[in-house]
Formats: structure tokens, sequence, C-alpha cells
């Protein structure tokens, strides 16, 4: 094993990216802009350029690097090929081929963020010392990453982990983002959390602390929940409903020790894994009824610890 990898998180605005040793201690981390102009053509020469100056800058050589871990924002098949993805403006790009060509050599593996970032998570943060996990992302949207063995389960068409669109409500008639009804996303998101408060403040209710708020948020409606706010109280278990049932079912297929709970929504702490964890249990087969669940620790990092972890494989 050689000394040293590099981890890359490649987002719509930024490209994230970590320099490490192989046993995993951080060396450096920087970001530098995406830059999603003509196709995206310049995004992984620009990276690769980041990089060849970080190393003259470090005074390391290429030998002395296992590899180069990049995790792409939509599907990536299980040889790193990226068919489309949309925020990049990539259609059928060859990930480790071109980079390994940039990089002289270096070899390069590439997939899917979230999954990465689940990786990440196994590795050094809210799932250290478990081989199988899924991770979930409650931000903007709901993301989902899952390892079984250690390994990141990509599925056939790059989908495995796409845990936000599992339909939950049939009877939805507001379309979801990806263009179908009743996605998971559309309940345990950040915006599906706002839209759940709002829908409850439209209807008639006993005074709450949301009433007060600017703004009805996510965030608004966890800080009136942690002061037993009953308005916020109900809003709080709908989502933990839907989103500790639809867990229960993924239970049922990857079986893993833990779910590891990331994103912005998860800075709501402890009383978020307790809401969760209720109606999940109440839900779950008895195999899978004890599964732990955990915050992640690794925040926005967890995609560049996550990069450096799958060339160690």
């Amino acid at each position: 094993m050689k000394k040293y990898g590099f981890g890359v998180d490649i987002g719509g605005t930024t490209c994230k990216i970590g320099l490490f040793e192989t046993a995993g201690q951080v060396v450096d981390k920087w970001e530098i802009p995406t830059d999603t102009s003509a196709q995206g053509t310049n995004i992984l020469p620009d990276i690769a350029a980041s990089l060849l100056q970080k190393l003259k800058e470090k005074g390391i050589s290429k030998e002395e690097i296992e590899g180069i871990g990049i995790g792409i924002p939509g599907p990536v098949d299980g040889n790193g090929l990226v068919p489309m993805c949309v925020n990049l403006g990539w259609k059928d790009v060859d990930v480790p081929k071109e980079m390994q060509s940039l990089m002289e050599g270096i070899p390069v593996k590439a997939g899917n963020d979230a999954n990465v970032a689940a990786l990440g998570e196994m590795w050094q943060g809210g799932g250290k010392g478990c081989q199988n996990l899924v991770m979930v992302t409650l931000g903007t949207g709901v993301g989902g990453g899952i390892i079984l063995h250690g390994q990141i389960v990509a599925g056939a068409n790059g989908a495995g982990g796409e845990i936000g669109h599992i339909t939950v409500n049939p009877h939805e008639s507001i379309a979801c983002n990806c263009g179908r009804k009743g996605c998971l996303e559309q309940y345990a998101s950040a915006t599906g959390i706002t839209r759940l408060a709002k829908e409850r403040l439209a209807k008639e209710h006993e005074t709450s602390l949301l009433d007060q708020s600017d703004e009805i948020s996510a965030k608004a409606v966890f800080d009136a929940y942690k002061q037993q706010d009953k308005v916020a109280q109900e809003i709080v278990e709908k989502f933990a409903r839907i989103l500790g049932s639809a867990l229960s079912n993924i239970a049922c297929v990857a079986d893993p020790e833990v779910f590891v709970i990331g994103g912005g929504v998860s800075k709501a702490g402890a009383p978020l894994i307790e809401a969760i964890e209720k109606y999940y249990r109440e839900a779950a087969f008895s195999s899978c009824i004890d599964t732990r669940f955990a915050l992640a620790a690794l925040g926005n990092d967890a995609g560049i610890y996550g990069g450096v972890k799958m060339i160690l494989e």
C-alpha cells in the first residue's frame, strides 16, 4: 500500500478535494470551482491540474499515490462510466479512463456521490466498524448510499441507493422533481418537511410557535418540536412515520447493521433519530428490529473520505 491517496467530491458548483494518508489521516483539503461550461469538458482537466499542483507543493511524487477516488452527482456504472449527469453537462463520460490519462497513469475509480459518502461514513464516520450500512441523506432531497460487505451497491443502472424515489404514497397528486408522484423525497426532505408544516398550518390548529416564525422551514419545525410544541409534534410524527416505515422496507432488502442519517436535517440531532427509530421499530421485520441508527459524523467531508476508501478496496 502506498502512502497517499486523493478523494474528490464533484458538486454542481464546487469540487471538494482531499489529500489523505491511506491510513485515514487528512493531509490537506481544499475546493476548486466546478466549470460546467462546454458540457463540463473542463471539469476533469481542472481537477487534474489542481492535484498535480498539490503534489508539487507538498513535494510528493506520483509514485507515492495509491490512487484517486471520485464521487459524481449522478448514476455511475460499476466501471466508472457516467451515462448522464445533468448537473455537470456530462453524457457518456468514462471518468477513470479520462482522469487516468490526465494523471499520467495513477489509478482512478469513480462512483455515485451518495454511495461514495456512505463509504466514507463506514470507514471513518458514523458507521465506523460496520461492513453493512445504509446512509440516508436528508437535505433538499433525500439521497441514499448502500454498502454491503464493505462494497458500494451501485446496481445494474447505477441507481442503487436512490431511496428518495421509493413510492410511499400512491395517492399523491403533486409531482416530485423526478416527475413521478408520491416519492419519499416529497415528505422526508427539508423541502418535504416544510411542505408538511405548511399543509398542517393551513388547517385549524391550536396556537403554535410556528405561527410566529418568519419562515417555515425544517429547522423551525424541529426547534418548535424540541420545545414540545404540539403542532410541530404532529408534523414531526407524520414525517417520522413515513421515513421510519420506508426504512423498515429497505432493511428487509439490505439488512444493514446501521442506518447513518446525514444531510442538513440531521442537525436536529438526537430528537430526529428518536422519532425515526420509534416508527422504524413499529414497522420493522423481527430480524431487523434492532438495527442501529447513528448520525453522520463527517459532514461535507464524507465524499472525500469515501473517495479514498474506494481506492483502497
